[in-house]
């Protein structure tokens, strides 16, 4: 059953507008009398069936309402620092196929692209219908947010009080990731620092370790590209609290 973000939700029905009622009625030609299931991000989804089709909206009677469970228990962020070409649309699909609870896009010393202004926001602004693709195809109730582009020192402030950091980092070589993983609570956010292409400066690690209290960890004895290392990570966070596998 294709699956739809509500637009607005009301008591016994809900509506489609903008791209979510162009994508029903232009691409998928769907009618009157179809089913189909809506969300609207809370973690609760709508069967319902479609009553009117109208120029700028789709009127939905609800069925039936379900909820679930097929968000991550832990909630994990992706801090990936910006990448050239297609990476970062790879990981945002992948990562909320996986699960991750968000990712903000953060400008590294070494990244190589350069996102600026109204630039930056048309960019998150497609990441974000990325990841709104993504979490239909994967049957999430509550699709991943994609927060503005930032920079180090704005970085705590995207994130809720009392979020853990964690940095995969090359040259760490005692303290490996699922080692620390042990001593963390599954309860409180984690968010997974990336390096773009090239990877972290190490003043960049060393702020992460005294300004947000990060822990730098080794993925193995082989060197990832920026998205392999993201994806790596997220899973590993994710089966180690037993939200894969």
């Amino acid at each position: 059953m294709n699956r739809f973000k509500i637009t607005e939700l009301g008591k016994e029905v809900f509506w489609l507008r903008d791209s979510e009622r162009d994508h029903l009625v232009r691409v998928l030609r769907l009618s009157p009398g179809d089913l189909i299931i809506g969300f609207d991000n809370t973690g609760t989804e709508y069967t319902s069936v479609i009553r009117k089709i109208e120029d700028k909206s789709v009127t939905c009677l609800i069925l039936s309402t379900d909820h679930p469970d097929v968000e991550a228990h832990t909630s994990v962020y992706i801090v990936a620092g910006l990448s050239k070409g297609e990476k970062m649309e790879w990981v945002i699909q992948k990562g909320t196929e996986l699960g991750m609870k968000g990712l903000i896009p953060l400008r590294a010393k070494r990244s190589i692209m350069h996102l600026e202004g109204s630039k930056a926001q048309e960019r998150v602004v497609r990441w974000q219908k990325i990841a709104s693709e993504a979490s239909k195809q994967s049957h999430r109730v509550q699709e991943p947010e994609i927060l503005a582009v930032c920079d180090w020192k704005e970085l705590e402030s995207h994130l809720p009080q009392g979020t853990q950091w964690l940095i995969p980092y090359e040259e760490e070589k005692t303290q490996r990731l699922t080692t620390v993983l042990n001593t963390l609570d599954s309860e409180r956010p984690i968010a997974i620092l990336i390096g773009p292409e090239g990877g972290f400066e190490s003043a960049e690690v060393a702020w992460a370790q005294e300004k947000l209290g990060a822990q730098s960890v080794s993925l193995g004895p082989r060197i990832l590209r920026t998205e392999t290392a993201s994806l790596a990570t997220l899973t590993m966070v994710l089966a180690h609290y037993g939200d894969l596998g």
